[in-house]
C-alpha cells in the first residue's frame, strides 16, 4: 500500500482541538477518513463503530490516558492487530519503554510534522 492513503480510516484520540485539527486537515488532505476523539472513553466507543486502520493517540489525557487507551485496544481480541501510535509533547526514554509495554507500535514526538504522520501510517498499514 505505497501511498495510497483513500478512504483510509485514521483515528486521532486527543483532548488539544488545536492537535486533532492539523492532523485531521493534514489526512484529509491525502484521502484519509479521519475519526477523532477527545479522550480515550470518547475514542473506545468510536473504535467499535468504526474499525479504524491506524490509531494516534496522545499520552497525556484526562480521564482515560494514552497508555491505558492503548492497553485496552490492544487486549481487545477485535482490535488487537490495530497499529497504535503513541503521540507525546516529551521526547523521553521513560515513555517510549512504556508505550512498548502496552503494545504501542510507534512513538511520535509533538509537533510532529506532515512526513512523520504518513510516515508511521505507510509504515504500519499494510
Amino acid at each position: 500500500m505505497a501511498d495510497n492513503f483513500e478512504n483510509l480510516k485514521v483515528m486521532v484520540i486527543d483532548d488539544s482541538k488545536t492537535i486533532r485539527r492539523t492532523a485531521e486537515t493534514l489526512l484529509k488532505k491525502v484521502g484519509c477518513n479521519v475519526i477523532t476523539a477527545t479522550d480515550g472513553f470518547d475514542a473506545l466507543a468510536k473504535i467499535a463503530d468504526n474499525h479504524p486502520n491506524i490509531i494516534f493517540v496522545d499520552i497525556m489525557m484526562p480521564r482515560l490516558d494514552g497508555y491505558q487507551t492503548c492497553a485496552l485496544i490492544k487486549n481487545n481480541s477485535n482490535f488487537k492487530d490495530t497499529p497504535v501510535i503513541m503521540l507525546s509533547s516529551k521526547d523521553g526514554l521513560f515513555d517510549k519503554a512504556k508505550g512498548r509495554i502496552v503494545g504501542s507500535d510507534q512513538y511520535l514526538t509533538k509537533p510532529f510534522s506532515k512526513d512523520e504522520l504518513l510516515g508511521a501510517i505507510r509504515q504500519h498499514v499494510k
